[in-house]
């Protein structure tokens, strides 16, 4: 059994060994001529899946470890009768978080106060979800836009866009790209969306880049209060005047989380070894639960221990600052500079990993609605 697999699926060689030779490799590199003799094909985003790569090829099963499939013709599979696995939600938890961070990020920055505004969250599925729990215990009011969901459940819990764009102090985005159909989302965000949001709010996009229609985007940016993107139409190759223009612009590593990672990880090697018929010997915890947990205390005791803990956890200002530099490259270089940034991500572990001193200062403990929001959030208490 021979298995091609992408490098940056972490712990794979440690994961799939047993069940065949494992030979690792960059995503980008990775060829027909490569795949040409291989049974098993594991991938990640950036690898496209289609006849050009495997017309000719052994390979009898391909998985991706990302929730999304955008890079896979699944069509092809079928034809060729090619099996195929991915793993929706893996790395929900991971999104979520980063819009937990941005939100408090562009607080401090613009100086306002979460409880005060109304989010509005496009997309209530796995993703969209969480955030929507997030979002409640830091104070927010939501409003929450699914047509899908909206057709097969109560249509009371969710608004039509009419509604929700003038309303909402911050829209994010939280959708699959589907190209056609009345649920499209391709450029979904034009010139007709920009219209119709709330002056002056807040645009979050960590779904696809091209569900924004950029050139549209920069011309309207005035209307914007604040834009935070972790998505781009051309990745690798950005925007760089985009990039000047938003406030929080990372190099598509919302869904990076460590967790989310390994998660990825355990669903399709659950399905290959499906597939092979083989019992599977491994599981994301047997690594997870192997972490200590790190310990974290105000930074002051007058520090908001919501805000407090999350950018202590995630301090999504790093990833802002690292991709701050690429524009100051040149343009040919630029590609190769977000890769490797998103190559070389460091480990950022989920809000679960992170214990909160609730004792902040002689003695006085937190109160009791904080210690609560916080457990609500995934942090631990000490």
């Amino acid at each position: 059994m021979k298995i091609i697999a992408d490098r940056d699926i972490p712990l794979v060689k440690e994961v799939f060994s047993h069940l065949g030779t494992v030979e690792v490799v960059a995503g980008r590199r990775i060829t027909a001529g490569l795949v040409r003799d291989a049974d098993i094909l594991l991938v990640r985003s950036v690898t496209k899946i289609n006849e050009a790569l495997l017309s000719g090829s052994s390979v009898r099963f391909v998985a991706t470890s990302t929730i999304g499939t955008d890079h896979i013709d699944r069509e092809y599979l079928d034809t060729r009768q090619i099996g195929f696995a991915y793993a929706p939600a893996s790395n929900a938890q991971s999104v979520a978080e980063y819009v937990c961070a941005a939100l408090v990020y562009c607080s401090h920055k613009y100086s306002f106060d979460l409880k005060s505004k109304v989010l509005g969250i496009i997309g209530v599925g796995n993703i969209g979800k969480r955030v929507l729990h997030m979002a409640r215990v830091l104070g927010m009011q939501c409003l929450c836009n699914d047509p899908p969901r909206a057709r097969k459940e109560d249509p009371g819990d969710f608004v039509p866009l009419d509604i929700l764009l003038p309303d909402a102090d911050i829209v994010t985005i939280h959708v699959p790209l589907i190209h056609e159909g009345p649920d499209a989302t391709l450029r979904m965000v034009d010139e007709t969306f920009l219209r119709r949001i709330k002056t002056g709010a807040l645009l979050f996009n960590t779904s696809r880049g091209k569900i924004v229609d950029e050139l549209t985007l920069k011309k309207m940016r005035g209307k914007l209060g604040g834009l935070v993107l972790d998505v781009w139409e051309n990745e690798p190759s950005v925007d760089t005047d985009l990039l000047a223009m938003t406030d929080c612009g990372t190099p598509h590593i919302a869904g990076y989380s460590c967790d989310g990672k390994v998660n990825g990880v355990g669903m399709v090697y659950d399905a290959v070894c499906d597939f092979l018929g083989r019992e599977p010997r491994w599981r994301p915890s047997d690594y997870l639960d192997t972490i200590p947990m790190c310990e974290l205390s105000l930074s002051s005791p007058r520090a908001d221990p919501l805000s407090d803990s999350i950018l202590q956890a995630y301090p999504i200002g790093r990833d802002v600052a690292h991709m701050c530099e690429l524009a100051g490259l040149r343009a040919e270089e630029r590609g190769a500079y977000f890769t490797r940034l998103r190559e070389n991500y460091p480990r950022r572990l989920e809000f679960n990993h992170f214990s909160v001193d609730t004792c902040v200062d002689d003695g006085v403990m937190l109160p009791d609605s904080a210690r609560q929001d916080l457990a609500r959030l995934g942090f631990h208490l000490r």
